[in-house]
């Protein structure tokens, strides 16, 4: 087992100490933070594809013209 599911585990079983409303508090909690995380993956994401698509770095087309490009490679 690494160390980071070792912490994982830990943590896991650190839970079952909690009552059942403080662990839909930290479910709750935790699905928010997650939410919020991938949110602002998606918006660097973005970020990085319109200004690779401003500075030219990235194409655009059907996806008749993707096929045919991955045909190329």
């Amino acid at each position: 087992m690494t160390v980071g599911a070792t912490k994982l585990n830990d943590l896991i079983e650190k839970t079952d100490f909690l009552s059942f409303e403080e662990q839909e508090i930290l479910l709750d909690v935790l699905k928010r933070r997650h939410i919020e995380k991938r949110r602002a993956q998606i918006a660097a994401n973005a970020r990085k594809t319109l200004k690779e698509y401003k500075t030219g770095h990235a194409g655009k087309g059907s996806v008749r013209d993707l096929k045919k490009d991955l045909e190329n490679d």
